[in-house]
């Protein structure tokens, strides 16, 4: 059945160049802003993990790895390893669900994993607000926004902040804003070669999957539709959550935007490249081989996904830079 729906939507894309599948990031969300400075200085805290050297930063380095940590996976308390690569946390507010297997429907619910997971961050409520009561810069803030610490909060004030972590203003936003307000020289914004990308990128179905604000994140999909792709128990997919064969290797569909900034690539981490990646996805999931022309020109595509860094923490990253 996922195959049919699959042809169908490639089939209609064929025919719809002249519809705008993917929408720009807004320039803004809104968001409380105390709260979210807050989530800020706990989503930099190693306190939060039970030996007090993981942060969420660790796993999601916002200022020079666009949110991810570039290694195949990550690494938690006393070294140990995940078996998932770490997605960015960039413009997550913006997907219809967290996790690679979706099993977070918001980002409150997504900041209770990697607290509590034994190989992330090994942490309890009790002993994070016991920490957290000790500190008085916590104690100050948590009192003048909540009224007091409780772990409820804490996992509000980082969703907050996570909220806050978008990335608009890219290229490709730019020449889609210029479509929507009727201009006519939009296509001036973009190189021959990034346009007959997207054209590109469009007409053999890559858009079916990969579409509206995160350019994904809005639905799950098989990886290896046509040619299998190989599955490992432990692969966290879709099959986890419901045991239904058919959902095995179903993932929710990455976003990819700021896409070369966040390799390696797929939920295993084994994809080095951007070109590797669209030659595999190509493979197993289009059925067939993409010549270097096309992946020159979708690549130069994909490359007009970054955006600018989230007003959040701009000014700490210009600090930093001086």
């Amino acid at each position: 059945m996922r195959l049919k729906i699959l042809i169908f939507v490639l089939l209609l894309s064929f025919f719809s160049y002249g519809f705008e599948p993917i929408k720009p990031i807004p320039l803004s969300v809104p968001y409380n802003k105390e709260k979210a400075e807050l989530g800020k200085l706990l989503f930099h805290d190693p306190i939060l993990s039970r030996d007090k050297t993981v942060s969420c930063a660790s796993c999601h380095d916002l200022y020079t790895k666009w949110g991810t940590d570039h290694r195949n996976v990550s690494i938690g308390v006393e070294g140990k390893k995940g078996n998932v690569n770490a997605p960015s946390v960039y413009n997550s507010y913006f997907n219809f669900r967290l996790f690679w297997n979706g099993r977070a429907k918001n980002l409150k619910e997504q900041a209770k994993g990697p607290l509590h997971n034994p190989v992330e961050m090994d942490m309890d409520k009790k002993t994070i607000e016991k920490r957290l009561k000790k500190i008085p810069v916590y104690k100050q803030l948590f009192k003048r926004i909540y009224g007091d610490i409780r772990y409820e909060y804490v996992l509000d004030a980082i969703a907050e902040f996570e909220k806050a972590l978008i990335t608009p203003n890219s290229k490709f936003d730019k020449y889609l804003r210029c479509k929507e307000e009727g201009n006519k020289d939009c296509k001036k914004i973009l190189t021959k070669k990034e346009l007959e990308g997207y054209i590109t990128f469009k007409k053999i179905g890559c858009i079916s999957c990969h579409n509206g604000i995160n350019v994904g994140g809005n639905s799950f999909q098989k990886l290896g539709v046509i040619f299998p792709y190989r599955w490992k128990p432990y692969y966290p997919d879709r099959y986890q959550i419901t045991h239904k064969e058919e959902d095995k290797n179903v993932y929710r569909v990455p976003s990819l935007r700021n896409i070369e900034c966040t390799y390696p690539y797929f939920h295993d981490g084994s994809v080095k490249t951007l070109r590797e990646a669209l030659k595999k996805m190509s493979y197993h999931n289009l059925g067939f081989e993409l010549s270097d022309e096309e992946i020159d020109k979708i690549e130069a595509f994909l490359k007009t996904l970054t955006g600018k860094l989230p007003e959040i923490i701009r000014k700490d990253y210009e600090n930093t830079k001086k």
